[in-house]
Order: C-alpha cells, then sequence, then structure tokens
C-alpha cells in the first residue's frame, strides 16, 4: 500500500515568523529612522550614522526579544508537561474520565468515547493529554536559540537596503528613493512569507507595505517638524 505523504506548512511557523518579523522590523524601522533623520536636514554621513547604529542596536534588540519569548514558552511548555505526567501518575482515572469528556464534547458517543480514551491513554497517555486536552502537538518545538538568530540575521539583512540605497541616492531623491525601495522589498518579503505559509501572496505582501509606508511617512513628518524646531 502506498502512503499518501502531506506537506504541511505548519511546520514553518516557527522560524518562519522570526524571519518576517526581522527582516520586516529590519526594514522598516531602519528606513524610518533614516528618513526621519534626512527630512529633518542632516548630512549623509550623518545619516549613514544613524542608520547603522539602528542595524546594530535593532538587531540586538530582536535577537534578545526573541529568545526570551521564545524561552518563556518553552518554559511554559516543560511545566505542562511535567503537570500532566505527575497527574497520570498520582490519579489515573480522573484523567482517563477527563480524557472521555473531552471526546464526548467533540461529538463522540460516550461509550465510544470511554473506548477511545482507554486505548490512547494505553498506546500514550501523555501524548493523548498535551494533544487533545492542551492542544501541544510538538510538531513545532520552541527553539530559542533558533529564534533569536533568525531574527538577527534578517532584521540586519533587512536594515542593510536603505543602507545600500543610501550610497546611490544623495539630496532631494534620497527620500523618496528610500521609500520606495523599502516599500518594494517590503512587498517581496510580505509575498515569500504568504508564499511559504500558505497564504494569499497578494494580501501578505499588501498587509506590510501598508503597515511600512504609514510607518515611514510618520517618521518623516516628526523628523521634518523636530529639524524646522530645533
Amino acid at each position: 500500500m502506498q502512503l499518501h505523504r502531506e506537506r504541511h506548512r505548519y511546520t514553518r511557523v516557527g522560524w518562519l515568523r522570526a524571519a518576517v518579523l526581522g527582516a520586516n522590523d529590519g526594514i522598516v524601522s531602519t528606513a524610518s529612522l533614516m528618513i526621519g533623520v534626512a527630512a529633518a536636514g542632516a548630512s549623509n554621513s550623518e545619516i549613514a550614522v544613524a542608520g547603522f547604529a539602528a542595524l546594530a542596536a535593532g538587531a540586538m534588540s530582536m535577537a534578545a526579544g526573541e529568545f526570551v519569548s521564545v524561552s518563556s514558552q518553552r518554559d511554559t511548555e516543560k511545566a505542562e508537561i511535567h503537570r500532566e505526567r505527575r497527574e497520570l501518575a498520582t490519579t489515573p482515572e480522573l484523567e482517563l474520565d477527563e480524557l472521555t469528556q473531552i471526546y464526548e464534547g467533540r461529538g463522540l458517543e460516550p461509550p465510544l468515547a470511554r473506548r477511545v480514551a482507554e486505548q490512547l491513554t494505553k498506546t500514550d497517555a501523555l501524548e493523548a493529554h498535551l494533544r487533545d486536552e492542551l492542544g501541544m502537538t510538538g510538531a513545532v518545538p520552541a527553539r530559542p536559540w533558533q529564534a533569536a538568530a533568525v531574527s538577527a540575521v534578517t532584521f540586519s539583512l533587512g536594515a542593510a537596503v536603505p543602507l545600500v540605497v543610501l550610497v546611490f541616492a544623495t539630496g532631494n531623491a534620497l527620500i523618496a528613493a528610500m521609500a520606495l525601495v523599502a516599500l518594494a522589498v517590503l512587498g517581496m518579503t510580505g509575498a515569500v512569507a504568504g508564499r511559504l505559509g500558505g497564504a494569499p501572496i497578494t494580501r501578505a505582501a499588501l498587509r506590510v507595505v501598508v503597515g511600512g509606508g504609514l510607518a515611514m511617512v510618520l517618521t518623516a513628518l516628526v523628523g521634518s517638524i523636530v529639524g524646522t524646531a530645533v
């Protein structure tokens, strides 16, 4: 008998989320900052200093934030596993009743729900409770170091986009060129993320482009106002 193998995109959610968030944040935050500084009337060297500072600070911040966040998620998962293991050892009948009630709530007749609960308990009680009681499948384990590394690298790559534009554009064309290139790259990252995640590509791209565009416009306005006032 030939097995039907399916490729599920859900297994990518851990690193994909960190990668998309890192790249988009790198582009939006760095481009917005540089556009704001440019709108304030700064020179190209001053804009470059601001851009490189934003790249370094942002990459470290993203890495630290992802590491702490995903580590907290992993600690919670471990605590839940430990609790379920202890309850199965001390109150197995209550745990069996709990599993039965879960299957009854999903539409199984009580006798069938009991048989299913007993069979799954006999096969792997802990896995059954983690999956059906807590929704922990183990398909996407929390990996703090992976999330931190992916976020730092993709943020740096995203932040490099407006810095590259600074090499080729100066003067009055700088702000427009930086904004247009940043929005174009944001659209591409959104489309790639949508493709990898199985979401509509146009909607995924439009979402990040609109959000990034608003951030750049608002930052440019703030920079212009501050530059005039100072």
